[in-house]
């Protein structure tokens, strides 16, 4: 069945190809191409080929991609991750989340005009199918279906999240505390591993929504017309650039501070029951 009535393919200024949503009315991707976009951001940020290529636990390497889309995240991890092995035998696990998948569905029609899925299509078809798809040998790659705001996560901890969903404003339950501080409860067990989670926006609301659940954040590399993006982690140590005490006075001031909850996305400014909470971060011991 063709999906052309819920997407369509666009030419970005690039002169990449990328899709667009109809029902959301985003662009996936928008500001480079489905190949550049996930190795600025995503891979190369997390220092993904170097910390498989280090890994020596028995468990496997867990990537969360949150928000499989037309699965150019997991993709273009895959593709570092089988140049950097080798031949080296580390186990992989990927696991992509997503309530539906006919963006993927639509790109698998359209992998010719895409390009960035030449080769793997029949992956993409096992997956589909299955549930589950072996790219290499070390390699499982596992599709979870349904709304991972609302549903438990069996999946070992995460070393790497993609987190990539559609944006606040069309998605806004998979932006909110309650989301957040399920995913913090994965990566806060004493015997979790270093992770590190990546995401297109720069939203001050985000931001506070991702401290307030627990996660240390901090300013993330520019990518396509982003100049800036956001970086949390489970460890303060691993961030770059924290949010310090100069953004903690911007959030006073800001007009989109207030963290979601629930389904809410409306614009505002944090409370003061919220500030106090948002200053009490181990973060931000010490800067005030």
């Amino acid at each position: 069945m063709s999906h052309d009535a819920a997407f369509e393919l666009v030419t970005l200024k690039g002169g990449g190809r990328s899709i667009r949503s109809k029902a959301h009315g985003e662009t996936m991707h928008i500001g480079t191409d489905p190949r550049t976009e996930p190795l600025e951001l995503h891979v190369t940020q997390q220092r993904l080929a170097e910390r498989v290529s280090g890994w020596s636990g028995p468990a496997p390497f867990v990537i969360w991609d949150i928000g499989l889309g037309p699965a150019g995240n997991a993709i273009t991890a895959i593709e570092v991750i089988r140049e950097v092995l080798g031949g080296k035998s580390v186990p992989i696990e990927i696991h992509s989340y997503e309530i539906s998948t006919d963006a993927l569905e639509f790109a698998l029609e359209h992998a010719a005009e895409l390009e960035y899925l030449n080769g793997w299509e029949t992956s993409i078809r096992e997956l589909l199918k299955h549930g589950t798809a072996f790219p290499s040998p070390s390699i499982t790659w596992r599709l979870h279906r349904g709304d991972f705001s609302r549903q438990p996560h069996d999946a070992l901890a995460p070393s790497v999240i993609f987190f990539d969903p559609y944006s606040p404003a069309r998605n806004s339950e998979m932006w909110n505390l309650e989301t957040f501080r399920l995913m913090w409860e994965a990566v806060s067990a004493p015997d979790a591993p270093a992770c590190t989670m990546t995401n297109y926006t720069r939203s001050t609301s985000v931001r506070v929504t991702m401290l307030l659940a627990g996660w240390f954040v901090g300013t993330g590399v520019p990518t396509g017309e982003k100049e800036v993006t956001t970086m949390a982690s489970n460890r303060l140590d691993l961030l770059k650039e924290p949010l310090d005490a100069a953004w903690l006075a911007r959030v006073r001031s800001s007009t989109n501070a207030d963290p979601m909850r629930g389904r809410n996305n409306e614009r505002g400014p944090i409370s003061a029951e919220d500030y106090a909470r948002l200053i009490a971060h181990p973060q931000f011991q010490g800067l005030r």
